[in-house]
């Protein structure tokens, strides 16, 4: 099993770089950032977790942009990888976003994962003009055609939320495939969107059963004939032993551990105590 880290990014406590230079340190193999653009004070959409329009956390007004936050992630560092739990690709110009994504990927040296979602708070989609329900399909045709941009010499992409003709994008990402991964609750209609379009899922912080929830999308997974296993990244909360030996039995992939909002000092201490218990876990070894 692989090990990172998120970091909930604000403007105020540790700074995306180094947090993502301490954690590679540390042998933790991937560093996530969230997004939002904005947050509407008058929200009619629920926040899953609270279940009314409370927010949980005041950093959801506060987060820095991921893009620019993985790129001064990507100078300070060499290996770990750089993704999002989770972006908001919906919420941008698919083509410039294309070209920020590949640009950090070419400059990373092939480092991106997108973690993605499809976005809990339709009022802010609402205000970048993408119609609650019809999010999934926005998402997938984004995602579509920035593969597009992505490998072909010459680029064009016909849909109902995006259109292009024949044009030229460089750079063209490193990787040959950069990873899509959902990061939603794990649901038929998810895992069904994951088997068709993803590569990967991203449990929520309120899953309450994991691995009965990776078998549900292992089964899509080969009813849609794909080949190989799904990337699975499960939000924890303390390194138990027990419950990774469950995940990892599972099919669970990855173990992601958030970061506390508190000074660098604190933070940088508790990633120290959080590596100590994951060394004989596993941490730090090398891939096989």
């Amino acid at each position: 099993m692989r090990f990172g880290i998120v970091l909930f990014t604000s403007d105020r406590g540790i700074t995306p770089a180094d947090a993502a230079r301490a954690a590679e340190e540390r042998g933790f193999d991937s560093f996530y950032v969230p997004e939002h653009t904005h947050i509407p004070i008058r929200r009619d959409a629920a926040h899953p977790h609270t279940g009314t329009s409370e927010l949980p956390d005041d950093r959801y007004t506060r987060t820095l942009d991921p893009w620019v936050a993985l790129g001064t992630a990507a100078a300070v560092t060499s290996r770990i990888e750089l993704s999002t739990a989770v972006a908001l690709p919906t919420e941008s110009d698919p083509i410039t976003l294309a070209k920020t994504i590949a640009t950090l990927d070419h400059l990373s040296g092939g480092r991106v994962t997108i973690g993605a979602g499809f976005g809990w708070n339709t009022d802010e989609l609402t205000d970048h003009g993408v119609p609650g329900n019809k999010r999934r399909t926005v998402l997938r045709e984004y995602m579509e055609a920035m593969r597009t941009l992505w490998t072909e010499e010459e680029a064009a992409y016909s849909g109902e939320f995006i259109s292009f003709g024949p044009s030229w994008a460089w750079p063209k990402p490193v990787q040959s495939h950069i990873p899509l991964l959902i990061g939603a609750g794990g649901t038929e209609k998810t895992f069904k969107w994951i088997a068709r379009s993803g590569d990967g899922w991203i449990t929520t912080p309120y899953e309450s059963d994991v691995s009965a929830s990776t078998t549900l999308l292992m089964k899509h997974w080969q009813e849609a004939g794909r080949e190989g296993t799904p990337r699975v990244v499960a939000l924890a909360g303390k390194p138990d032993p027990e419950q990774l030996s469950a995940w990892a039995a599972a099919g669970v992939t990855d173990a992601v551990f958030g970061l506390p909002d508190k000074s660098a000092d604190e933070v940088l201490a508790y990633l120290d105590r959080l590596a100590a218990k994951l060394a004989p876990l596993g941490l730090g070894a090398p891939s096989a």
